[in-house]
């Protein structure tokens, strides 16, 4: 069977497409501007691209998968309605063909679902479990995005963003999962949802799929969370981040050590990689997790030492001149603030300058603007690249942060700042949910 992915570079659907060709199916697909990793990803694999959407391949696909940054009025997607090929949406594909039959353990929330993700693939696969997964990004461990696996465990991470132009549903409600991790919840998307309420009540649809033999670890800080469960819940539930559940005793000033509770008692002592509260966080959902999917905590704790981290997610790019480069994939306010703090426990007082693209719809559109100053204030310089065409003001909704912001409406006049005014020592943090025109590699060959 020919199956022809629309939108193959995003970070699902090329995950997707991994698995489909493991299921046997011969891949094809179509995007433009596809830029790494996901683009070396595919290339590694084998699956041909075409670039832009002008034609579909020869022969016709038996099926074509429809991404959901695609609608009416794209030539591909004409093509495909106007010849009657068979269509699907990604979200929609996947619970057909990978996850029937499958324990599937779902990460869900506004933040880190790609981090809590990674965790609990690595924690099952150092378990000796084998699990099939789906992430929103690259894990290290594992160098792609997805893997079809020979267990029956499968760990996707449950987008709330929409199925598909004509499946306007989130995407985790396909998913059905037996343990279903909410990290937090906060207002994005807004080029999809009105309001925080739009997206609660999602989430309460999406535990409605939870049977009543599944759990569900819920983040007890958060008060959207609290308003999403007390509409109703028909699962076992735990709690963390919280004394009457899961919670964290830090131990170090990044919060990358720190000890295990479950309500009074000890369960281990973590020091891993990662750095900053979240991310502590992000541990206790992990182990949490795969507790209900019968690993004990003490393996959990002993892998999450090993872990090695998620590209993209405060990954050290290179070191040149003193000066240490970042990527990060942090493009709301309460991640770009807690990735600063994170980074800030781990380098003390060196100098750490923030570099934002807001890039996102919901950022593009300026729902963030007013809190945005806020999130960048604990960096010691801060530079945003500021387009031409984004609909606002940045510098003036910036302009509380004095001296030490810097906007460029170009990536060359931003690379040309940076170059300027950088000194060794510096940690350079770059944040983007996009390439940023290459900006990481561009900034290190300059230096």
């Amino acid at each position: 069977m020919r199956v022809h992915i629309l939108g193959i570079g995003g970070t699902f659907m090329g995950g997707l497409a991994l698995l489909a060709r493991a299921r046997g199916f011969v891949v094809t697909g179509s995007d433009q501007g596809v830029y790494p990793p996901m683009s070396d990803q595919l290339a590694a694999s084998g699956i041909d691209v075409i670039e832009g959407y002008a034609r579909l391949p020869e022969p016709r696909p038996d099926l074509v998968v429809i991404g959901n940054v695609l609608s009416r009025g794209n030539p591909a997607v004409e093509t495909v309605l106007n010849e009657g090929i068979p269509y699907t949406s990604g979200p929609a594909f996947l619970a057909e063909h990978v996850l029937a039959g499958q324990f599937v353990v779902a990460i869900a929330g506004t933040h880190g679902k790609t981090t809590v993700t990674s965790l609990v693939t690595w924690i099952l696969d150092q378990a000796g479990l084998d699990p099939g997964f789906l992430i929103g990004g690259i894990a290290a461990d594992f160098g792609v995005s997805a893997r079809l696996g020979a267990g029956r465990f499968f760990v996707v991470e449950a987008d709330e963003y929409d199925t598909a132009f004509f499946d306007k549903r989130p995407k985790f409600i396909h998913y059905h999962p037996r343990t279903l991790v909410l990290n937090n919840l906060e207002y994005d998307h807004a080029d999809i949802y009105p309001d925080l309420a739009a997206i609660e009540r999602e989430f309460g649809f999406l535990l409605r799929t939870v049977p009543a033999t599944g759990r569900v670890l819920v983040n007890a800080q958060d008060a959207a969370l609290q308003r999403v469960i007390g509409r109703g819940i028909w699962s076992e539930t735990e709690t963390f981040a919280d004394p009457d559940g899961w919670w964290a005793e830090p131990l170090s000033a990044d919060f990358s050590h720190f000890r295990v509770h479950w309500r009074e008692s000890l369960q281990g002592e973590v020091r891993y990689g990662l750095a900053g509260r979240h991310n502590m966080y992000n541990a206790l959902a992990a182990i949490a997790a795969c507790r209900h999917a019968g690993t004990p905590v003490a393996v959990a704790v002993e892998a999450l030492g090993r872990f090695a981290g998620v590209r993209r997610r405060l990954e050290v790019r290179g070191t040149v001149r003193g000066i240490t480069v970042y990527d990060d994939f942090a493009h709301h306010p309460t991640a770009i603030a807690t990735t600063i703090e994170g980074l800030r426990g781990r380098i003390g007082g060196a100098r750490l300058v923030a570099v934002l693209e807001p890039r996102s719809n919901t950022m593009r559109m300026g729902v963030h603007r007013q809190t945005l100053a806020a999130s960048l204030a604990g960096a010691d310089r801060v530079f945003v690249y500021a387009p031409p065409d984004i609909g606002w003001d940045v510098a003036g909704a910036l302009g509380e942060l004095g001296d030490k912001l810097v906007t460029a409406t170009s990536h060359d006049g931003l690379l040309a700042a940076l170059k300027a005014g950088l000194v060794p020592g510096d940690h350079v943090l770059i944040m983007s949910n996009g390439g940023f025109g290459g900006l990481h590699d561009r900034l290190l060959r300059a230096l």
